[in-house]
């Protein structure tokens, strides 16, 4: 498959470059600053691109067969999210792209009904802008009439680097826990969640969770 990924240079979409090439994937990462991405050797096509602009998106994707977005939230523009998933939509479906993986948040799961993670009194303050912005985001993809075939995946609710063990359990708007209580995922798993999805949808037009 050729697969581009958006927030290539990032943590999360680093380890999702890495997951497309290991399964021997054409990718393409779009940034804004070819320079922050690491050295692979020309394993790796690098489109410049701004993920607000829907031309911008459309050019970086054209002839390509799935995008992976793995964008985070902008502190000085809280909207930020929303506007990349309306230019990514619009981007993909004039490129005749149109299929569309988004890494988003776990705050906007169910721990009971009709409370979400981020409204609960133990959720980190420092993360409830970015849960909040990955909320919206994702209510702007329920709400939105496009040809694009979407999936938002959720991870559990600590993601952080840490070790590929090649697997994952999957759910729909409720949080994910183990056998202990906790709910988490490593980032080398997130990321072949994201991979896996791509490559075989399962969960079109839906948001899912992946989580240990």
């Amino acid at each position: 498959m050729q697969i581009v990924v958006f927030g290539a240079t990032g943590r999360l979409g680093q380890r999702a470059v890495d997951e497309a090439l290991r399964r021997g994937h054409q990718v393409t990462a779009a940034v804004r600053d070819a320079g922050r991405l690491p050295r692979r050797d020309g394993q790796l096509t690098v489109a410049v691109a701004d993920v607000t602009d829907p031309q911008s998106v459309a050019q970086a994707v054209a002839g390509h067969d799935a995008v992976i977005s793995v964008v985070g939230r902008d502190a000085e523009h809280p909207e930020f999210l929303s506007v990349a998933v309306g230019a990514l939509l619009i981007g993909l479906s004039q490129a005749g792209v149109l299929r569309l993986v988004i890494g988003g948040g776990a705050g906007s799961l169910l721990v009971a009904p009709d409370t979400r993670l981020v409204d609960t009194p133990d959720f980190h303050d420092e993360w409830k802008p970015e849960a909040l912005a990955q909320a919206d985001a994702l209510e702007l993809l329920h709400g939105a009439e496009t040809d694009v075939d979407w999936t938002y995946v959720s991870p559990g609710a600590l993601l952080a680097p840490g070790e590929r063990r090649g697997g994952y359990r999957t759910g729909g708007d409720d949080l994910l826990r183990d056998e202990t209580g906790q709910s988490h995922i490593s980032m080398e798993d997130f990321a072949i969640a994201l991979v896996d999805e791509a490559e075989l949808p399962r969960y079109v037009r839906q948001r899912f969770t992946a989580a240990y």
